[in-house]
């Protein structure tokens, strides 16, 4: 993130200028900028948070990021399942075949083609992901119970608003999505 250093010289009011490190809090583009940053920088360290509790029980972040899909997509052939890891076929088989051992994955065939081969979340795959979920709101909890009432409001009003616009957004895709392929 770059830093907008205060406006000096002649005509600069110094007492309007943004804190020393702080960019111009006046722009709505520099203010995106912070809480984006702010967002990414919260979101990481909830997410290093759970991830490395379930690494030291032996599920590695490719499993993880497997597991988080399958819960996203639902069940998913072993190619998709490939594609979406940008690996071959045979490493996504290794990976699955490495996930299953752990009764977090289990593979289904499909009646009506049995050449297909889906793969779905097992139950301890869910409880996996329950677990490391656990964790990050608890996690969030604890931060958000150091602050305010007030600030509690106005957090809630502005996530509140923020659903408001990913919903639409991802109705207009999802609308585009539906077109594109009529």
């Amino acid at each position: 993130m770059a830093n907008i250093a205060p406006a000096t010289g002649p005509g600069s009011d110094p007492s309007a200028a943004a804190p020393a490190g702080r960019p111009d809090r006046d722009t709505p583009a520099a203010l995106t900028e912070e809480i984006v940053s702010t967002i990414v920088g919260i979101v990481s360290s909830i997410r290093c948070v759970g991830s490395g509790r379930l690494v030291k029980l032996g599920v590695s972040m490719t499993h993880l990021h497997v597991l988080w899909m399958l819960q996203h997509h639902g069940a998913l052939p072993m190619s998709r399942m490939a594609d979406l890891l940008d690996v071959s076929v045979s490493n996504a088989t290794g990976i699955i075949d490495r996930m299953e051992e752990r009764g977090l994955v289990e593979r289904a065939r499909v009646p009506g083609d049995r050449r297909v081969v889906l793969v779905q979340l097992a139950d301890g795959g869910q409880r996996a992901i329950e677990e490391i979920e656990a964790v990050r709101q608890d996690r969030l909890s604890s931060i958000l119970g150091h602050l305010a009432p007030a600030q509690l409001a106005c957090l809630a009003e502005a996530f509140a608003d923020i659903r408001k616009v990913l919903e639409a957004d991802e109705a207009l895709a999802h609308e585009g999505h539906t077109h594109s392929h009529a």
